[in-house]
């Protein structure tokens, strides 16, 4: 099979399991958690290496920003193989008691972008894995942070979001951004939705750990007088991406064992 276009990659380069962060530069970063690891392609915003967990293949590739890039890579990394993947990022939280540098684990998305309308009717869910979300839960103990679980917002416009009140949409922005915080959202962010779509059609595992880089709602939102509860300080200043990481890094190791165990073999 020829290389695939956008992620420069072809069969064999990927293993059957692949974390996805947005960011290039976390890369390599989340490969030292292997263990072993080496640089495998760069082209556009998809930069990919390689490594062995428990002596099986697996990979981190990135997917850039937003929907229309994550789904270029989804779909090209299946076609050389690749059938599990966990999102591993950054997302901003929406109920005002949950603090910055906590993460969250997403049963399901908001489809509040637009990539992945083009895959499926609006009415579809996007819905993770069972299997990969129950490992993500499972292996939340070695985040050393608290674990929140449940319904992320993804859109398409990050300033759309943190700067609604100057968009010709601002009413209706505004309206679905209370509704979303009153139905218990938990944050917002920008790929899960499409993942966990375009798994659901190519019957691929999908997942996500986020982890909160702020939060948006805190001591102003409408969760603290819905909910009762106290906000936190929202000048906390985010640590970095690793409690997330050192998830999806675990999960992995599970799933490994889980897929050993059922079929004999994890590829």
């Amino acid at each position: 099979m020829a290389k695939q276009y956008h992620i420069d990659l072809e069969q064999g380069d990927v293993g059957r399991y692949v974390l996805l962060p947005g960011d290039p530069g976390r890369c390599e970063e989340i490969a030292t958690h292997f263990d072993t690891h080496e640089f495998v392609a760069m082209h556009r915003e998809y930069c990919t290496y390689s490594g062995t967990l428990d002596g099986v293949k697996v990979s981190v590739t990135s997917t850039g920003i937003g929907g229309a890039s994550t789904a270029i890579a989804v779909e090209e990394l299946a076609k050389i193989g690749a059938d599990t993947f966990i999102r591993v990022g950054t997302c901003g939280a929406m109920q005002a008691e949950i603090p910055v540098n906590d993460i969250v684990i997403a049963n399901s998305a908001i489809r509040f972008d637009g990539t992945s309308k083009e895959y499926m009717p609006i009415e579809f869910p996007a819905v993770a894995d069972f299997t990969v979300l129950k490992a993500l839960e499972q292996a939340s103990f070695v985040s050393g942070v608290g674990v929140h679980i449940g319904v992320v917002q993804c859109k398409d416009s990050f300033y759309g979001q943190h700067s609604p009140e100057r968009m010709p949409l601002a009413p209706e922005l505004l309206y679905k951004w209370n509704a979303w915080i009153q139905g218990g959202c938990l944050a917002s962010e920008m790929e899960t939705a499409t993942l966990f779509i375009i798994a659901s059609i190519l019957r691929l595992r999908a997942g996500t750990v986020l982890s909160v880089a702020g939060n948006q709602s805190a001591g102003t939102g409408i969760a603290k007088n819905v909910k009762g509860k106290e906000a936190v300080d929202s000048t906390t200043e985010f640590e970095g991406t690793e409690p997330a990481i050192k998830t999806a890094v675990e999960a992995l190791r599970i799933l490994i064992k889980k897929d050993i165990k059922k079929g004999g073999e994890a590829k």
